[in-house]
């Protein structure tokens, strides 16, 4: 009787959710701007449309910007792609930006608020040139959004994925 060689099932998808400055305090800060759904609410939710969709998601938040970059420098070879709402950081971090670079891995980047109706200074991201994308403006769903559409683009082959 032949022996059939098995290919071992492919491995899920890793996603790294990276959360940045105060978004810790989500649900608790500024409800009228962000929500009142808390971080620990999206991240459940993250979970569950995760699952849905045949992916393992890593959540990580800081207020630090050198743990963050920390953890984006660890996420090469361990992770497929990022999701990032780097908060503050949007408009200021070059280190994000160059970590994020760096890494050679798809990243979309989301936020809660509409950065674009807000304060002129969140008019500039200096994340967006180095992202597959934004997806802002729709408080806790933007990571949902933004999780579908990583998902979505690791599923194409890698020379159509930008």
């Amino acid at each position: 009787m032949a022996t059939r060689s098995r290919r071992p099932a492919p491995q899920p998808r890793r996603i790294l959710v990276l959360h940045g400055p105060n978004l810790n305090l989500v649900g608790k800060r500024e409800p009228a701007v962000y929500g009142n759904e808390t971080l620990a609410d999206i991240e459940a939710r993250l979970g569950e449309l995760a699952d849905e969709l045949g992916v393992k998601v890593e959540t990580f938040q800081s207020n630090s910007e050198g743990a963050l970059v920390d953890r984006i420098q660890s996420a090469r070879g361990q992770m497929d792609g990022i999701l990032i709402n780097p908060a503050a950081y949007t408009h200021t971090s070059i280190a994000l930006r160059d970590a994020l670079l760096a890494t050679d891995l798809p990243v979309v980047e989301v936020h809660l608020s509409n950065v674009h109706h807000r304060e002129e200074f969140r008019n500039r991201s200096l994340i967006a040139p180095v992202a597959a994308g934004q997806i802002l403006g729709f408080g806790g769903e933007s990571y949902l959004l933004g999780l579908r559409a990583l998902v979505a683009l690791l599923r194409k082959p890698l020379s159509n994925r930008r």
